[in-house]
């Protein structure tokens, strides 16, 4: 008991505690207000003409304002380390490239505002760590682009969505199913032209949808619309309702639109585009009686057709209605078809069996569906036996084509019917690339001028055969509008693609842009009647070549002969000389000699002598002495 009083003696000489203290904060950057002496911190830098992040930025802060400057990219180093941040804007700045892992630190980030900047692309690693986001605002930008993975880390968090004012045309629909706490979702002044049935089905907490000014024709029912009453504005709408917004679309009024045409409005902004009998008018004038559809209707199949087995078969149905019918087929054993290693299937109601076999023979039944009907039509089919192979040495007298394999043709010309055929059994042509030529082994390709393009570096051709996969690329200048291919196998067809190659001028990054896509087929090589196999032409050949150099030789022998009997039996260069004519001088003393042969003396002393030569022959003989 005396120790209490000992104790309570001595606290009066204890320090008091002192109130803690923040730790020495960061120099607030030039031309920006910070607020560092109590928490929260916040670095507030709107219109201070930044051209980037500030590096000395208190990575303390929990708010960070970089509105209305002139930031071009956000690195990521930028940010690194700020792990309180709560909000973090940076909208209308010049922002074109966000580096991945950008805001990989900012875990505890509640609102991003990135509107009115150029981004063109989202990718999947740009808004990675991004696990607490509640607001993401990325309007008013040149997005065109949104991979199918950029929201997975915020997509259980995130109640605010703003893509409006964007170039999208399609949308990560999967991706943005699974948003299942959003509450507000701007999809609106973009270019979608369709949106899948049930893409809205997960968002139960949706308030609020918003898809005005789009390209769309027709808004599929969707269970969430039929769950929540539309209403068309916000105001006074109960807690259970959907702000639904669709106007500004080319609606397309008929049957598939019935279902939004019976929920009770109190607007009438909407308007139909289509068809033309309904054109200009409300939407929510016009009575559901006059919402009408109608059932497809088979307008050309393809006649009774035969092939030999391991050709290709080609089996074409077009059919019209309203809305646009879609095409199945069916096998003669009752399978429905699609597109395998053996058949594809494409839009417009082509069938083209790669490899027929015996077994394909029968009748295949083309189905023209739509939400009106269903017609169906018939198509034989023959699968003959396969045609016996033709030989190298082959002298068959086939009827010749016209020109020579490797000579171009063009399609207007004698091969207009075969390419008029090629175009209607294949899948349909590009329009913006053309093969206007081709033989066997050659190809001319052409394609239209891509000036809205800015930046051309060169176009590519990449093609590859219906024998194998591998592709081929052909980099053609910049100036040219046609490229003449001539590597070509013959009796092959070819799928080939035009792109241009450009520089970004967002990224000034080298990307592509397709240009356009044909298909077309080269003409098979036949040998013309009655030329000799390769073999035996290289034999004659080579007997031609040695009966020539046997003639030389003879010839060569027979003139060396000739020339030897003609000099008596000496040889060429040794033939005896002719009688010589010689000359007979005298000296002008009057004394005559005769020519004697010369006799090798020695060197004598320069004399000069006067000499008359005459000439001597037989009547000049000395007679004596």
């Amino acid at each position: 008991m005396a120790v209490l009083p000992l104790l309570l003696c001595l606290l009066p000489l204890a320090p008091a505690s002192s109130p803690p203290q923040l730790a020495t904060p960061s120099p607030c950057p030039r031309r920006c207000r910070c607020q560092t002496q109590s928490l929260p911190l916040s670095v507030l830098c709107p219109g201070a003409g930044l051209l980037f992040v500030p590096p000395s930025l208190d990575r303390r802060a929990a708010e960070l304002r970089l509105a209305d400057n002139f930031i071009a990219a956000v690195r990521r180093r930028d940010l690194a380390n700020m792990t309180g941040l709560l909000h973090l804007s940076l909208s209308r700045n010049t922002i074109r490239h966000v580096a991945a892992g950008a805001f990989a630190d900012l875990r505890a980030l509640r609102a991003l505002h990135l509107d009115g900047n150029r981004l063109t692309s989202l990718g999947e690693g740009q808004l990675r760590g991004l696990v607490n986001l509640r607001h993401l605002i990325l309007s008013n930008n040149q997005l065109a682009a949104l991979a199918a993975g950029a929201l997975d880390d915020c997509a259980e968090t995130l109640e605010d969505l703003d893509l409006s004012y964007n170039n999208l045309e399609q949308l990560p629909w999967e991706a943005l199913g699974r948003l299942g706490n959003v509450n507000t979702l701007g999809l609106d002044h973009n270019l979608l032209a369709s949106v899948p049935a049930g893409a809205f089905s997960r968002l139960h907490k949706l308030a609020r949808l918003d898809m005005t000014s789009n390209r769309l024709t027709t808004i599929p029912p969707d269970p969430l619309f039929s769950r929540l009453p539309l209403l068309a504005k916000p105001r006074g709408s109960p807690a259970s309702a959907l702000v639904l917004a669709f106007g500004g679309n080319p609606l397309h009024c008929n049957c598939e639109l019935v279902w939004l045409r019976r929920l009770a409005r109190e607007d009438d902004l909407e308007a139909c585009a289509s068809p033309p009998a309904l054109g200009g008018r409300y939407f929510w004038a016009v009575g559901e009686e006059e919402f009408v559809c109608e059932p497809p209707v088979v307008t050309h199949r393809s006649p009774p057709l035969a092939v030999p087995a391991g050709r290709p078969a080609a089996l074409r149905c077009r059919a019209v209605g309203d809305p646009e019918p879609h095409v199945r087929w069916v096998s003669p054993q009752g399978r429905l078809l699609g597109n395998s290693s053996r058949a594809r299937a494409f839009p417009n109601g082509t069938l083209e069996l790669l490899i027929t076999e015996p077994s394909d023979g029968g009748i295949f039944t083309c189905i023209a569906a739509n939400a009106a009907g269903e017609a169906t039509a018939a198509v034989e089919l023959t699968v003959g036996p396969p045609p016996p192979p033709q030989l190298a040495n082959s002298t068959s007298c086939d009827p010749p084509r016209d020109g020579d394999p490797d000579v171009l043709t063009p399609p207007s010309a004698a091969s207009a019917s075969a390419s008029a055929k090629a175009a209607d059994t294949g899948p349909p042509t590009d329009r913006g690339v053309q093969v206007t030529e081709h033989g066997a082994t050659a190809a001319l390709v052409q394609w239209p001028d891509q000036r809205p393009i800015p930046g051309i570096r060169m176009y590519q051709i990449q093609y590859n055969s219906s024998a194998d996969d591998i592709l081929v690329y052909r980099m053609i200048s910049a100036d040219s509008r046609s490229f003449l291919l001539t590597d070509l196998a013959s009796g092959r067809t070819y799928d080939l693609c035009v792109l241009a190659v450009y520089e970004d001028s967002t990224t000034g990054l080298t990307a592509t842009r397709p240009v356009g896509c044909a298909r077309f087929s080269t003409e098979p090589t036949l040998q013309p009647c009655g030329v000799p196999h390769a073999p035996f032409l290289g034999g004659t050949m080579i007997i031609a070549l040695g009966g020539v150099i046997v003639a030389s030789v003879l010839v060569f022998i027979f003139v060396l002969l000739m020339r030897y009997k003609v000099h008596g039996g000496q040889p060429p260069g040794k033939a005896k000389a002719p009688a010589p004519v010689s000359s007979v001088c005298s000296q002008t003393n009057g004394t005559t000699q005769a020519p004697s042969a010369p006799e090798p003396s020695a060197p004598r002393a320069h004399t000069m002598v006067q000499l008359d030569c005459e000439p001597w022959g037989p009547s000049h003989e000395p007679t004596g002495p």
